[in-house]
């Protein structure tokens, strides 16, 4: 399994900078590495007590990532491959980031994400 690494402090402020990930949702340049490996995946914990999203950015070309939560914008609609799974399933498939993350990065691979977004 890959050894995942948190991306730098100024690493997650470039981050925020350029269009948001709602906007443009396709891949783009890692700040650690430059490659065009940066993807991104939300999802809106059902459990949360406000409207929440969870936000995972990570490189495939690197091996770093970001994990964050953020108040869920009202109005936001957006597809969510995981959504069909089973509660248990899902759980199983979050209890490891590495695997999390390399489930995401096949389903990248396999044309199910980028996720759609709508206001």
């Amino acid at each position: 399994m890959t050894a995942w690494s948190t991306f730098s402090g100024d690493e997650v402020a470039a981050l925020t900078r350029g269009e948001s990930f709602f906007a443009a949702p396709g891949e783009r340049d890692c700040p650690a590495c430059g490659r065009r490996r940066l993807r991104a995946y939300v999802t809106a914990p059902e459990n949360a007590r406000r409207p929440t999203l969870v936000s995972y950015v990570w490189c495939s070309g690197c091996d770093r990532f970001v994990g964050t939560r953020a108040r869920h914008p009202e109005g936001l609609i957006f597809s969510d491959p995981l959504a069909a799974l089973p509660t248990s399933e899902r759980r199983e498939l979050e209890r490891s980031l590495s695997g999390f993350l390399a489930h995401l990065d096949a389903l990248w691979d396999a044309g199910a994400l980028p996720q759609t977004f709508t206001a």
